[in-house]
């Protein structure tokens, strides 16, 4: 019961911070929301860790295992939240989320290249329904750029280029960085709250020393940065503090239920993003019924891609030849 709970808030909080983005890059930039969201994340991370005595454990970490988890922080924290950013600024967080869906995909293809892991007819159905719910997203007139009257899109009109390039390189990005994760404590032989917190403090750091690195050699970047706008400096500060109770409430959750509970219920992020986008977003966003049709179906195969076949046989009631059907895998 408890992690189902914490899972839902980890939804919430990370379909909250879609939302708080989008506001964020309507009047700042890009560069100045990684200047604030990718920093504050190493005071809170830290208390965390302390918190559950994770500090000691950083010692535990094999070399190899902290060289991947600095790769994966300035790979993640920086280029693909920069890609997300990017993307959302263009064309709003309604049709970036189902694009960035398709990371689940790349990650599960990953894993079974590299982490020996299984592809299962539930997989395959999970990838599909995300696949149909792209097709459907392109149905939609806002997509498409045709029979959309000025009075439907209010202040916003989607720069779709700008914003599927960026979605899919956000995808590939998200999809790639959780392999090297796994591989580093794997690598370590360490699992559980404490080496995650300290794991995510060790990507974090990495991802501010080169945003750092990055600002030395372009201080035009940092002037700007510093010139932020009041009101987007203020979506971006909850937007850092939001991503950062997503992740630890995740994180708990892991600690008290299995992944194959906490990994689906994680996924309907989406219907959160979709409800305040509603409430808070609705002149910035595009909604229509082909984009909530899209939503709706790619969070259902997000679902089904990471729900554990035990787990749904459990729940679902088929028949014997059906059910041994859910139950092959390859390799």
């Amino acid at each position: 019961m408890l992690g189902g709970v914490l899972a839902l808030l980890a939804a919430a909080t990370f379909g909250f911070n879609a939302v708080a983005i989008r506001r964020g890059v309507l009047t700042g930039s890009v560069a100045q929301g990684l200047a604030i969201t990718v920093p504050i994340a190493i005071p809170i991370f830290l208390i965390a860790v302390i918190f559950t005595g994770g500090l000691s454990l950083i010692a535990d970490f094999s070399l190899y295992s902290i060289v991947l988890f600095s790769i994966s922080g300035a790979v993640h924290f920086n280029l693909g939240r920069y890609a997300n950013y990017r993307a959302t600024k263009a064309m709003g967080a309604n049709l970036v989320g189902p694009i960035i869906s398709a990371n689940l995909i790349i990650t599960i293809g990953l894993a079974i290249i590299f982490l020996n892991e299984e592809m299962t007819p539930l997989r395959v159905i999970g990838i599909f329904l995300i696949i149909l719910g792209l097709l459907t997203l392109l149905r939609s007139p806002g997509v498409a750029g045709k029979g959309i009257r000025e009075d439907e899109t209010k202040n916003f009109q989607p720069r779709l280029v700008e914003g599927w390039v960026f979605s899919i390189l956000c995808a590939v990005i998200f999809g790639s960085t959780p392999i090297l994760i796994r591989m580093a404590f794997l690598d370590s032989e360490t699992e559980g709250l404490g080496p995650g917190l300290a794991g995510g403090l060790i990507a974090y750091i990495s991802a501010t020393v080169f945003l750092g690195l990055y600002y030395a050699v372009k201080p035009s970047v940092l002037k700007h940065c510093l010139s932020i706008d009041r009101q987007a400096a203020k979506w971006f500060v909850l937007t850092g503090f939001l991503v950062c109770a997503s992740h630890m409430f995740r994180f708990m959750a892991l600690a008290v239920a299995p992944v194959s509970v906490v990994s689906p219920l994680v996924q309907t992020s989406g219907i959160f993003r979709t409800i305040l986008g509603w409430f808070i977003n609705r002149d910035y966003e595009v909604f229509d019924r082909w984009v909530l049709c899209g939503i709706f179906i790619t969070i259902l195969g997000a679902v089904a891609l990471t729900l554990s076949t035990d787990l749904f046989l459990s729940i679902v009631n088929l028949p014997n030849n059906i059910e041994r059907f859910f139950q092959l895998s390859w390799p």
